[in-house]
């Protein structure tokens, strides 16, 4: 029997050659015979690891998670609005790593779309996202920063709605949405939310 190092490293190098294979081909292109080429190993070496196409799919979501939850992310300047700007900047696919991490998220969908397990999964995703933003949203209201009268899940949802459009435009027409546009577009977006100064 290999020894447990040896077996994790073997485990490492398993979902290093899976995310590869998903950065490059998606999750189309995602089968036990792509990872298996790419490790030049057996598929009956990934069989010991993903007895089924679902369970491979469930690890390259798990493996993306991993990415998502331990990227570099901006400070915020301030709570409410500065705070809620830059969560959704983070988002946003203004870098070529930031791109590359979208191009899966996106290529999610549809397989997430097709299958119960994975639809409940995603749905906690983005439901926990909105989770994360929500403070945010709340300290905009409680520092004038939105009408009080605003429903804080609400444009939460705006928020986030907006953010994955954006990701979508920009990742089929990147010439057109570079990240200087889409940054100004955001700015666009946030100031929409807030109430119009009347003139005196």
């Amino acid at each position: 029997m290999p020894a447990r190092g040896d077996h994790e490293a073997r485990r490492r190098d398993v979902s290093e050659a899976v995310w590869r294979v998903l950065a490059a081909r998606g999750f189309g292109g995602l089968t036990l015979r792509a990872v298996a080429t790419e490790m030049d190993a057996s598929t009956g070496l990934l069989t010991h690891y993903f007895p089924s196409k679902k369970a491979l799919i469930a690890h390259a979501l798990d493996l993306a998670d991993e990415r998502t939850a331990t990227r570099p992310l901006r400070d915020a300047p301030a709570p409410g609005l500065p705070a809620l700007r830059a969560a959704l900047l983070d988002v946003l696919p203004l870098t070529p790593d930031a791109a590359a991490m979208n191009r899966v998220w996106v290529g999610s969908w549809d397989v997430a779309l097709a299958d119960p397990d994975l639809a409940a999964r995603q749905r906690d995703r983005y439901g926990s996202w909105r989770g994360r933003l929500r403070p945010h949203v709340a300290a905009a209201v409680a520092r004038g920063e939105l009408p009080a009268s605003s429903d804080v899940d609400d444009v939460v949802a705006s928020a986030a709605a907006f953010a994955h459009g954006l990701v979508v435009h920009a990742l089929f027409d990147p010439a057109r949405f570079p990240a200087d546009r889409q940054t100004a577009m955001l700015d666009d977006f946030l100031a929409s939310l807030t109430p119009a100064v009347r003139p005196e």
